[in-house]
């Protein structure tokens, strides 16, 4: 057992470079979608994504956690929140505008596209689209 724990201290130090990098990349990718959502959504008339409901910190408050460990999980909490809330803003903008399913019946889609239009139905997408627009806008009041 005492092997096997001085061979996770061993190979989370190794990946430690791996993974602290990445915060530059997603400190760039949350600035850029910050700045795309503050000036856009308010232009489309949509409301602002809550980003209190993505990012959570709180971990870090656990007495049982020693500073790593706490550092890790603000780390993890920060990466998962941003890409989770990243997510919904990109699934607004998309209802906004494209709320077309994609042909492909065999794929997993997120669940915001179940209302979407049918793929190829033209008939009905004027419509649709302005009712999804109105959801959207709705859908914070």
């Amino acid at each position: 057992m005492e092997h096997l724990q001085k061979n996770n201290r061993i190979n989370n130090i190794i990946s430690l470079p791996f993974i602290g990098i990445l915060i530059v990349p997603f400190l760039f990718l949350d600035i850029c979608v910050e700045i795309y959502h503050r000036l856009c959504f308010p232009l489309y008339g949509i409301p602002i994504v809550d980003r209190s409901k993505y990012l959570i910190f709180d971990r870090y408050k656990l007495d049982y956690l020693n500073n790593i460990q706490k550092t890790n999980c603000t780390y993890c909490a920060y990466i998962n929140g941003l890409l989770k809330y990243i997510t919904e803003i990109g699934a607004q903008t998309e209802i906004y505008w494209c709320s077309i399913k994609h042909s492909k019946k065999d794929a997993i889609y997120p669940e915001h596209q179940k209302d979407f239009l049918e793929y190829g139905d033209a008939a009905t997408f004027s419509n649709k689209y302005k009712q999804n627009l109105t959801n959207l806008k709705n859908k914070h009041e």
